[in-house]
């Protein structure tokens, strides 16, 4: 039995190591390659061709340079004031978010960082577990060790979700406001920022109670974030 229970330990050892080196690899080659998709964009295609076998995210990849800073400001603002100096973890403000979930009694806050936000995003599923939270961080390394932050939030940009079946800037940018990632304007970027935490809702309620605020508070903050 303990011969068992030892080759058991070490077939799944194994495929946790493959499984890391394969995620190594992907985010070495991601340095100067980008990503066609994301875990999460694979997941969410699925749940919309349940429905409409036809449909098809909307994402177009654009450069850093052409994404407009103000963007660039909500977005840090809003989820990740830290971003430029912390190195994956924001501890204070995962600190900050657990005394404010504990007293509230449930979860209002998240805390994770862009870095952490996009390890999720390229290759986790949406269910939360122990060992998701295990393999984010794990990631989260990789990412920070192996790409400079200003490539990290380039990913970033183009990948998380903005809409029902809407990805990245660009996408988002023409689909609220018809213009390009290039051309918001301040007030624009902040709404977009105060939609991430949950853009699927806000895609179909744009004038939700509540988010003009934190698309206020999100542009008062924009002067003072520093960019990578």
């Amino acid at each position: 039995m303990m011969r068992l229970i030892s080759r058991l330990l070490a077939v799944l050892v194994a495929a946790f190591m493959l499984y890391n080196l394969w995620i190594f690899a992907h985010v070495l080659y991601w340095r100067s390659h980008n990503p066609s998709a994301s875990a999460f964009m694979n997941e969410q295609l699925a749940r919309l061709q349940e429905d409409d076998p036809e449909a098809e995210l909307r994402q177009k990849w654009v450069a850093y340079e052409s994404i407009s800073p103000n963007l660039k400001r909500a977005l840090i603002a809003s989820e990740d004031a830290r971003f430029v100096d912390h190195v994956g973890f924001d501890w204070d403000g995962m600190e900050a978010a657990f005394e404010k979930n504990l007293k509230q009694g449930k979860i209002v806050a998240g805390g994770s960082t862009i870095s952490q936000q996009l390890a999720k995003n390229l290759f986790l599923s949406s269910r939360k577990t122990p060992w998701r939270k295990l393999e984010e961080a794990l990631i989260t390394v990789m990412l920070e060790t192996m790409m400079e932050k200003r490539r990290i939030f380039e990913i970033y940009l183009n990948v998380i979700e903005w809409g029902n079946g809407v990805f990245g800037a660009e996408a988002a940018a023409r689909h609220y406001f018809r213009t390009s990632a290039a051309r918001l304007s301040p007030s624009q970027a902040a709404k977009l920022a105060a939609m991430v935490p949950n853009p699927r809702y806000y895609d179909e309620h744009r004038n939700a109670p509540g988010l003009g605020r934190k698309t206020r508070i999100i542009q008062r903050r924009m002067p003072l974030v520093e960019l990578p």
